[in-house]
């Protein structure tokens, strides 16, 4: 069994085939994908889908390009479905910062608001974050810390090779691992994989982003969360078959919800 913990199928890539991309991933062992949310205007979308289906579930949040989206009410709706077991995707994205400086100041003090709102709401709600960090290790770290995130944990998405942030293990947080790992360019976190410990380990996608090699540059898909099993085994020294055990328990010890779709050998 494989649990892809991050895949978008509730993007617009998907809408022509996205029964025939499920199907295809659950016949190939992808028993398990979470939605993360990212735009409120799709979680609708996503909450349907994780109904379709069992083995699909999904998690409410804005992402901080998608800041001024930011409606806790309607984020609190879709949190209390069953299905929907984890707050994000949320955090700090400093990548496309305006070129101003003011103007940069309050993108990131708006960005920092609402990722602290964020973690606030899973703490309360009692759900885990899954966490998006781009060129911002120092201030997300920061905030997690203050806003008590281990207390719920959660998993850093895309994890970005930071030994910075290596340290959230021990505060209940895992390390998602998709198809950036099969990249050329991925040495930092060829590097850094091994020092992850083994029971914090996710395999995500991030689909339809970041296909992993060989079909980089095309569309992604949960299916192909084998490939990045495959990569991960090898450099790990472990079976694939391990790999696919160590990184399901993991995903159903994060997201407790995941137990409906536990299957008897894991």
């Amino acid at each position: 069994m494989i649990i892809d913990t991050h895949c978008h199928l509730d993007d617009a890539r998907f809408r022509d085939d996205v029964d025939a991309v499920i199907q295809k991933a659950y016949e190939q062992g992808v028993q398990g994908i979470i939605i993360p949310g990212a735009d409120i205007d799709d979680l609708g979308y996503a909450q349907e889908l994780a109904h379709r289906y069992e083995h699909i579930f999904f998690a409410a949040g804005i992402h901080p390009y998608h800041h001024e989206q930011y409606d806790e009410k309607i984020l609190r709706t879709f949190l209390k479905d069953e299905k929907c077991i984890a707050v994000g995707e949320c955090g700090l994205d400093y990548f496309r910062l305006p070129e101003d400086a003011e103007e940069k100041h309050a993108e990131k003090q708006i960005q920092q608001e609402i990722f602290a709102k964020q973690i606030a709401l899973a703490r309360e709600i009692k759900k885990p974050l899954i966490v998006h960090i781009r060129d911002a290790n120092e201030d997300s770290r920061r905030l997690l810390v203050e806003g008590k995130a281990h207390e719920v944990g959660g998993v850093l998405h895309c994890y970005n090779a930071s030994k910075h942030l290596l340290d959230l293990a021990n505060s209940d947080f895992y390390f998602g691992i998709g198809g950036v790992l099969t990249f050329k360019n991925a040495k930092n976190l060829v590097e850094v994989l091994p020092l992850i410990p083994k029971e914090k380990l996710l395999l995500e996608t991030d689909a339809p982003y970041l296909t992993p090699m060989p079909y980089r540059g095309e569309r992604n898909e949960p299916a192909y969360t084998l490939l990045v099993a495959e990569k991960m085994a090898e450099l790990l020294n472990m079976s694939v078959t391990e790999l696919h055990n160590l990184t399901s328990k993991n995903a159903f010890t994060l997201f407790k919800a995941l137990e409906k779709i536990k299957l008897a050998t894991i």
